[in-house]
C-alpha cells in the first residue's frame, strides 16, 4: 500500500506521540509498504525548534525509507491554551498544502490523520474522499477535553462549539482508532458509530526494553547504592502529569524513609517549577531526557515506576509509558479512578492509588519500598502482559491488515462502479498495490 500519515510529531523527537508515528512508519515500511509524512519540525518536550531544521520546511527528506516533510509552526515558550490553539492551527493551516500536493500526484491508498492535532486532521479527510483514498484517524489524546478538563481553557462556549467540531472530524473519517478500550467508550460516546472505531493500542519493542540490573550507570552517578530504593518517572513534564503530587510525597519521606529515592528523568514546561520545590532535599534527583540507546538502563534503574495524574487527565489518555514499564519487568505505582483504563491495565502489576492523592501515592511508596517479593511478583507479570499485549511487531501488523482490508474494499467498490459505468478501472490487485 501507498501511505500517507499526516501529524504534528515525528522523529527525531524521542517521546510521547513522536515516538509511536515513527516507530509505525517504520514499521510499515519494513512490512513493504511505502510511507510518507507530512509533519512539523521536532520541538517536544521542550518546546523549542533546533536552529537546523528551520531550513529544512517543505524539503522531503528519507528517514529509514519514510519520505518526511517537514512544514513550519509556531512554537511558543510558554505554552499556554490560548497559544496552544494557535500552534495546532499552524500545523493545520502550513501542512494544506504538501498534503494536496501528495494526495494528487503519489495517489495514496491510505490517509492517517494523528490527534494530536485534530485541526489538521479535518483537511485529511476532505482531500482523502476527494482522491478515492481510506481516510483513517488515529487517537493518542483527546485534547479538546484535556484542553478543558485540566484548566488550559475555561470558556464554555467555546468548549461547546470545539465538541461539536470535535464530533463532525470524527464521523468524517472512514476508521477511527484508539489507544485504550476506555477511549474507545469515550469514542463511542462522542457519538462514533461501533463499527467505524478500534483499539489500536501502543507499543514497546520487548526486546530492546527488557529485565536487567539495577546497580546501572545512573545509580552510580546518583551515588546510590544495592539498598537504595529508586521510584522512577521518566517522561513529559507538563501540567497534566500532576509531578508535583510526587514531589509532595518525596519531601514527606525523606526522613523517615531517607534511603527511598526518587529521579524525575525527562523535559517540559514544568521542569523548572519542579526543581524549584525540590531544591535542597537530598533524595529527589532530576535527569535530562536521555538518549534512546540508554532508556532500557534508565528504566532498569527503577525499583518502581511512578504515574502520576491529576483526576481530571483520567481516561483522556494512556500514558504510553506504561508499555516500557511492563516490558522492564519493574512493578508501577499509577494514579487512576476505578474503573477506568489505567486503573484495569495496572491491577495486578502494580498498585492503584486515586488520582491527584499524594498521601496514597506515599503509602503505596512506603508499601512497596518494603515488599521486594511483592516488587518480583508486580513486575513478572507486567513483563508477561508487555510480552502478550505490548509487542510491537504484532501491534502493527494488526494495524497493516485492517488498512489493507479497508484499502482491499475501496478498490472492489470503485472497480464494481467502474463496471456499471462502462468506464475503465485498474484491476483490483493495481489499486491496492501500486
Amino acid at each position: 500500500m501507498r501511505i500517507l500519515l499526516v501529524g504534528i510529531n515525528y522523529a527525531p523527537d524521542l517521546i510521547g506521540v513522536a515516538k509511536y508515528n515513527t516507530e509505525l512508519c517504520e514499521s510499515l515500511v519494513d512490512e513493504g509498504h511505502e510511507v510518507r509524512v507530512i509533519t512539523a519540525p521536532p520541538y517536544y518536550p521542550t518546546w523549542k525548534i533546533p536552529t537546523r531544521f528551520n531550513a529544512s520546511y517543505f524539503r522531503a527528506t528519507n528517514i529509514n525509507g519514510v519520505r518526511v516533510t517537514r512544514t513550519p509552526i509556531y512554537v511558543p515558550a510558554q505554552p499556554s491554551g490560548g497559544k496552544r490553539l494557535i500552534h495546532h492551527a499552524s500545523f493545520a493551516l502550513s501542512s494544506m498544502l504538501p498534503v494536496l500536493i501528495d494526495a494528487l500526484s503519489w495517489r495514496p491508498d491510505v490517509m492517517v490523520a494523528v490527534a494530536p492535532s485534530l485541526m489538521s486532521a479535518a483537511f485529511v479527510s476532505f482531500v482523502a474522499r476527494r482522491v478515492g483514498a481510506k481516510s483513517w484517524l488515529h487517537v493518542q489524546d483527546f485534547e479538546v477535553d484535556a484542553a478543558f478538563d485540566l484548566g488550559l481553557l475555561r470558556n464554555h462556549s467555546l468548549r461547546k462549539g470545539m465538541l461539536r467540531a470535535e464530533a463532525a472530524i470524527l464521523k468524517s473519517f472512514d476508521q477511527v482508532s484508539t489507544i485504550s478500550e476506555a477511549m474507545l467508550q469515550r469514542l463511542a460516546i462522542k457519538g462514533l458509530a461501533p463499527n467505524q472505531a478500534l483499539e489500536v493500542r501502543n507499543w514497546i519493542d520487548t526486546s530492546a526494553v527488557r529485565p536487567g540490573s539495577r546497580m546501572t550507570k545512573y545509580r552510580q552517578q546518583l551515588k546510590l547504592g544495592e539498598g537504595d530504593i529508586v521510584a522512577l518517572y521518566s517522561g513529559t513534564m507538563s501540567n497534566k502529569q500532576g509531578l508535583d503530587l510526587v514531589i509532595e510525597a518525596a519531601i514527606r519521606l525523606e526522613r523517615s524513609h531517607p534511603h527511598v529515592h526518587f529521579i524525575l528523568a525527562g523535559e517540559g514546561p514544568h521542569k523548572m517549577r519542579l526543581e524549584q520545590m525540590g531544591a535542597g532535599h537530598s533524595n529527589i534527583h532530576f535527569l535530562e531526557l536521555q538518549p534512546h540507546e540508554s532508556f532500557n538502563e534508565l528504566m532498569a534503574t527503577a525499583d518502581f515506576h511512578l504515574i502520576p495524574q491529576k483526576a481530571a487527565a483520567a481516561d483522556l489518555v494512556l500514558p504510553s509509558k506504561l508499555g516500557a514499564i511492563f516490558a522492564s519487568a519493574r512493578p508501577v505505582i499509577a494514579m487512576a479512578k476505578e474503573g477506568t483504563g489505567l486503573e484495569a491495565e495496572v491491577t495486578g502489576a502494580g498498585l492503584v492509588v486515586p488520582p491527584g492523592d499524594s498521601f496514597a501515592l506515599e503509602l503505596a511508596i512506603c508499601q512497596l519500598s518494603e515488599a521486594p517479593a511483592l516488587r518480583r511478583r508486580y513486575g513478572d507479570e507486567g513483563r508477561k502482559r508487555a510480552l502478550d499485549r505490548w509487542d510491537r511487531r504484532t501491534i502493527v501488523l494488526r494495524w497493516a491488515e485492517v488498512m489493507a482490508g479497508e484499502s482491499n474494499s475501496t478498490g472492489k467498490e470503485e472497480s464494481e462502479s467502474a463496471g456499471a459505468n462502462d468506464n475503465v478501472a485498474l484491476p483490483v490487485e493495481d489499486a491496492v498495490l501500486r
